[in-house]
């Protein structure tokens, strides 16, 4: 039987609103053109993206004990679903309300094709939003909460992701110092891949090479630490064929 995922099919779009709720209260809600929490939420079931009001009123909940408003939440969770409030925060927490909603905007006239939010954001914030939509959930789940895996405990994080050298963080422990390399698996289990770059690092530090699982990213997070890849686990080659990559020369050169 297929495991049926527990990701509402509007995930992005209900955490973008959540955390809006949560931060800006009605002034959220204004920007919209709104003046009350319930006319806002019928909104988006008249759009389909919420199956009742409720749902919407949830996502608020999630994101209400992190912020400092009068209310509760749903403050029984903990920091249960913190990493969701950390994706957005590193994406677009110096925004003021009316940037911020025209970020959402800009989410519901891509993804949604409505018509009636009028939106213009500048050409970073359009950046910002691509990097939305390709998640760093599991990396930012990772920086926030690496010292719970027993191996890195005490340990001194480097962010090695920019270089692009088959590994995306080192992590310096006494004399010690391990690669790591997180994979995001939003149910329980799954399988990840390997980059060519990945693979041959793995080969070449073994043990000192460990790949970081986030699982359960739809939920609550953990991880699955497996070290040695390589030598642990099972992988098959596959060729990828690559798209032609464009360039644009000068003809002339400049005087």
């Amino acid at each position: 039987m297929e495991q049926k995922s527990n990701k509402h099919e509007n995930y992005e779009i209900l955490n973008l609103l959540g955390y809006g709720l949560s931060k800006f209260d009605n002034s959220f809600i204004e920007e919209f053109g709104f003046t009350t929490q319930i006319s806002f939420f019928q909104y988006f079931v008249k759009i389909g993206i919420a199956e009742t009001t409720s749902v919407v009123k949830n996502r608020m909940d999630i994101f209400d004990p992190f912020f400092p408003n009068e209310r509760k939440g749903w403050w029984q969770k903990g920091d249960t679903y913190l990493h969701r409030k950390h994706l957005i925060d590193s994406l677009f927490g110096d925004e003021d309300v009316k940037g911020y909603s025209d970020i959402v905007k800009l989410y519901l006239k891509e993804n949604y094709k409505t018509t009636d939010l009028f939106v213009e954001v500048k050409p970073i914030v359009k950046s910002r939003f691509k990097k939305l939509q390709e998640s760093l959930e599991a990396e930012l789940y990772f920086i926030n909460n690496y010292t719970e895996i027993s191996e890195f405990k005490n340990g001194i994080l480097e962010d090695a992701r920019l270089y692009g050298d088959g590994y995306d963080f080192q992590i310096n422990v006494n004399e010690n110092s391990f690669l790591a390399e997180v994979k995001g698996i939003r149910e329980k289990k799954g399988k990840f891949r390997l980059t060519e770059k990945e693979f041959l690092m793995a080969s070449e530090y073994k043990n000192n090479y460990i790949i970081t699982l986030v699982l359960n990213m739809n939920d609550s997070p953990t991880f699955l630490t497996i070290e040695n890849p390589i030598s642990n686990l099972k992988f098959e080659e596959r060729i990828i064929k690559s798209k032609e990559i464009k360039e644009y020369h000068l003809i002339s050169d400049i005087n």
